[in-house]
Formats: structure tokens, C-alpha cells, sequence
């Protein structure tokens, strides 16, 4: 009696071949474009992710050494948002670079380069010396200083424990989940367009003992194969003949919790990119108490880090234009810090120790 791994209980009834539930996942997608067409273009948690820090990013109020800084950073160059540019390419790649663009007149605009077209040549002593950008078939070498000795690029990359010279994204590290989630979506889909009948086992019943011969049960076995395994044939409808009858045995759908395998694929892709899964509509969230504290959480968490990176290493980078350049969130600004900087203001107040001048400090005046 041949059961694929498991004994039949019933004398005399043979079961043909089981037809399994599992999603194939198969292998994770490795290459950066590969994982922003499976983790960004097509899932949405992971996008909206991205977007709720890109864009905070993007839209929060600047303060700065020269208001002529606040101005180069915010502009549009090309039809792209730099900061919420930037800030996107940091999450999804671990890497950012913005080419200084100047002429004789100066600093003209800061131009975002897509992270995965950009390859580091490295000196003798592993330093960055000079940056290769490569568009199809056309190759663009970048020195990192300009013949002043002022950068030319700014490369801004996220910790990576094991690379010299290349950050380490969250995209990355959220393929898993994102693998899960998409198989999970894909396998509902599939249910849903064949009338989401249960799996079972297709068993051969003749009631007199007999057996399918080895050449049948292998032709068989290659049908059910191609024609119903897999996500993409999930509850399929059978034609049957003669001694074979359908026998549900695997878990539904229902009782794989397929509903709750999918949110908390969700809440890890929502962890990967430091976004609280209350502020992307996940049910049964309650690590905070209300949306406010959660907007607050993503501020301080996600975007008030990602904004320091990305404006501390232009400042660095514009410095050779603007002296003692210095680019920063505008806390004062932002709605969703309002609270919190309430509670300060109120705190300083109330010390009378301090001096005025110290209380300004205090405040970041």
C-alpha cells in the first residue's frame, strides 16, 4: 500500500496521490532589482512602509546654517524630490549618492544616483577615490573630489557588518516576510478563482482489491503534478473516471490561518522598515494606546533617524561651498512632535536654576 510517507488505515482502498497545501516560496530573490519588483512594486505593506518614511522625510520643515542650503536641498533637480529620494534608495538599498553638480559659478543642484548602477573604486589604502556609474551600456567615471579638493558625491549608506565599503538595506532582510506574504496573497487569489474547494487525496476505490499498474500510477502522478500543484492551481476542479474518487484530507485554507500567516508577515516587513504597524492598518496592534503615539513612535524611530543621516552627511559633503554647513529637522515644526516639545518648553520653565541663557540652549535656541 502506498500512501507518499504516510499508511492508509482502510484495507483495501488505495490512496493515489495526495494533493499537498503548501505555498512554494522557492528561492528568495538575491539581486536588488529582483527584490524592489517582489518587496516594493508589488506589495503593499512594504511600499506603504517605504512611503511613510520617504516621504516624512521628504516633507519635513529644514533648518540650516545658509537659508541657500535649505533651498539646494529642497529643490527639485531632474523631477525628483531629493530627500524623499534619498531617503527611499537608503532604506531599500542601504545606499544613497547625491552628485554635487557645480560649474564655474559654483554649486549648481544635487542630483540623487540610482544606489545599484553605482560601483566604488577603492585606492591602495581601500579609500573611495573615484565612483563608476553605468546606465545600459554607457559607463560615467565620478572622482570623489573635484580639482579644489571639494566632494563631488556624497555617499550616505546604512551599517553593514560586513562590507567595507556598502551599506546593508532593509529590503534585505525583509525578503522573507515579503516572500510569505506575496505567496500568501497569490495562494488566496488562486482559491478564490477556482471556487476555493479544499485539498485532499485522489483515491483509486474498485472494491475488489485492484490496483493501478505502475505505468498508470506514474502518468497519473505526472497529471495531478503539472495540472494542480502548486499556488497557481490551488482548488482546481477534477475530472474523474472510472474507481477514482476525490477524498478531502489536507488543512483548508481556513485552517492554516492563512488571514493570520499573512499579518504577521506583515508586522515583520512593518519591523524591517521601522514602521509601527498600527500606521498601516494592521488589525490586532496594541503596542500603543492611540494613532497619535504611534505617529509619534514613527517620528522619533524612522524618520527623525533616516533625516539625520541623510542631512548631517550633506552638510559634510556641501561643505566646501558653505562653511560650517549645518542641515537639521526643525523640530518646532513638525505637528507630531508638538507634545513632546510642550513638555519641554513647560520643564524649562519651570527651572528656575537655569539662566535664560541656558534655558534657550535647552530648547535648541
Amino acid at each position: 500500500m502506498r500512501w507518499f510517507g504516510r499508511k492508509s488505515v482502510r484495507e483495501g482502498v488505495r490512496p493515489v496521490l495526495a494533493r499537498g497545501g503548501a505555498v512554494t516560496l522557492g528561492e528568495w530573490p538575491r539581486s536588488y532589482e529582483a527584490q524592489v519588483r517582489d518587496g516594493y512594486c508589488r506589495n503593499a505593506i512594504a511600499q506603504r512602509a517605504v512611503r511613510l518614511v520617504s516621504e516624512g522625510v521628504g516633507a519635513a520643515p529644514l533648518t540650516a546654517s545658509d537659508p541657500a542650503l535649505v533651498t539646494l536641498v529642497s529643490a527639485r533637480s531632474g523631477g525628483q524630490a531629493l530627500l524623499e529620494t534619498l531617503s527611499a534608495q537608503l532604506l531599500l538599498h542601504g545606499n544613497a549618492y547625491a552628485q554635487l553638480l557645480s560649474d564655474e559659478n559654483g554649486l549648481r543642484e544635487v542630483f540623487a544616483l540610482r544606489p545599484e548602477r553605482v560601483t566604488i573604486e577603492p585606492d591602495a589604502g581601500g579609500w573611495p577615490q573615484a565612483y563608476r556609474y553605468k546606465v545600459g551600456g554607457a559607463s560615467a567615471r565620478i572622482a570623489a573630489e573635484d580639482a579644489r579638493g571639494r566632494p563631488a558625491l556624497v555617499h550616505i549608506r546604512a551599517f553593514h557588518p560586513l562590507d567595507d565599503h556598502y551599506g546593508l538595506g532593509a529590503l534585505d532582510a525583509a525578503s522573507g516576510p515579503i516572500a510569505i506574504h506575496n505567496a500568501a496573497s497569490r495562494w488566496n487569489k488562486a482559491l478564490l478563482d477556482n471556487a476555493a474547494r479544499p485539498s485532499g487525496a485522489l483515491v483509486y476505490d474498485t472494491g475488489d482489491g485492484g490496483v493501478l499498474s505502475p505505468e498508470q500510477f506514474a502518468r497519473l502522478k505526472g497529471e495531478m503534478e503539472a495540472g494542480f500543484q502548486g499556488a497557481a492551481h490551488a482548488g482546481r476542479p477534477m475530472l474523474l473516471d472510472g474507481g477514482l474518487k476525490w477524498q478531502s484530507m489536507s488543512l483548508s485554507p481556513s485552517e492554516m490561518d492563512f488571514v493570520g500567516l499573512k499579518a504577521a508577515s506583515a508586522r515583520e516587513i512593518a519591523l524591517a522598515f521601522g514602521v509601527p504597524p498600527m500606521l498601516l492598518g494592521l488589525p490586532g496592534d496594541n503596542s500603543y494606546a492611540n494613532y497619535r503615539e504611534a505617529n509619534r513612535a514613527l517620528w522619533r524611530l524612522a524618520i527623525l533617524p533616516v533625516a539625520a543621516k541623510i542631512l548631517d552627511a550633506l552638510a559634510q559633503g556641501l561643505g566646501g561651498w558653505f562653511p560650517h554647513a549645518a542641515l537639521a529637522v526643525d523640530l518646532d515644526q513638525v505637528p507630531a512632535l508638538a507634545e513632546d516639545r510642550a513638555q519641554l518648553w513647560a520643564q524649562v520653565s519651570a527651572a528656575d536654576f537655569l539662566s535664560d541663557d541656558e534655558k534657550r540652549a535647552m530648547v535648541g535656541l
